[in-house]
C-alpha cells in the first residue's frame, strides 16, 4: 500500500467534538480515520464487504449530515488504503494487538469500536512507514477520544504504543525487556456500551 507522507494533518489533533462533527475544522486524513473507524464497526455488524463499505462511506457519509450528525471531510485515497489494509491484513493485525493487550483480554473480547480503532492504527504503524509512528498512535487517540470518555484512550495510547515498540524499534526504541503485555494494566473495552456516537456509524 502507498500514499502521500503524513505531514500537516497531524500538527492539529482534534478534539472528541470536533470529530464528532463540530464545526471545528478537522484534517482530511483524521476525517478518513474516523470514517475507516465508522466502517469498520458497520462491517462488523452488519457483515459487509470491503467493496459495499467503501461505497456506502463515500457516497453517503464522507462530509454529508447523516441523523443530524456531520461526517467531516476525508482524504478518499487513505481512507480506501487504511479500510482495504486494514481488512486485508487483519491475519497479521491480530496477533500483534493480542500481544500488546492485558493478558486474559485478547482482542475478541474487546468492545467493537475500540477493536476497530485498534486494528487501524496497527495497520498504520505495521504497513504505512511513511506515517510517523508518533504521529499514528496520536491520531488514533484522538479517535479514541471521539467515541469514549473514559479510559479508553489510554488503553488505545498503551496498545499502539507496544505495537509501535515492535514493529518500529529505530522509530520508537525496542520493547521493554521487563514488561509483559498488559503489565501497564489498561482496562480492557467494555464489552457494551462505552461508545458516544459509534451507534450511528
Amino acid at each position: 500500500m502507498t500514499g502521500t507522507p503524513d505531514t500537516q494533518p497531524e500538527a492539529q489533533p482534534e478534539t472528541g467534538a470536533e470529530a464528532a462533527g463540530a464545526p471545528a475544522k478537522i484534517s482530511p486524513r483524521s476525517g478518513a480515520r474516523l470514517a475507516v473507524v465508522q466502517a469498520l464497526y458497520e462491517m462488523d455488524i452488519s457483515g459487509k464487504g470491503v467493496l459495499d463499505a467503501l461505497a456506502e462511506f463515500e457516497a453517503f457519509w464522507i462530509g454529508q449530515e447523516v441523523d443530524g450528525i456531520a461526517h467531516p471531510p476525508a482524504e478518499t485515497a487513505f481512507f480506501r488504503d487504511l479500510l482495504r489494509g486494514t481488512v486485508e491484513e487483519q491475519r497479521a493485525i491480530d496477533p500483534k494487538l493480542d500481544q500488546a493487550l492485558t493478558q486474559g483480554w485478547p482482542l475478541r473480547r474487546i468492545e467493537i469500536v475500540l477493536r476497530a480503532i485498534l486494528r487501524a492504527g496497527a495497520y498504520e504503524l505495521m504497513f504505512r512507514r511513511d506515517v510517523p509512528a508518533a504521529a499514528a498512535i496520536s491520531a488514533y487517540v484522538d479517535v479514541a477520544h471521539s467515541f469514549y470518555t473514559a479510559d479508553e484512550p489510554g488503553l488505545v495510547n498503551a496498545v499502539l504504543d507496544r505495537v509501535a515498540r515492535e514493529v518500529r524499534p529505530g522509530e520508537v526504541g525496542a520493547p521493554k525487556a521487563s514488561g509483559k503485555p498488559g503489565s501497564s494494566k489498561p482496562l480492557p473495552g467494555k464489552p457494551s456500551g462505552g461508545k458516544s456516537s459509534a451507534g450511528k456509524a
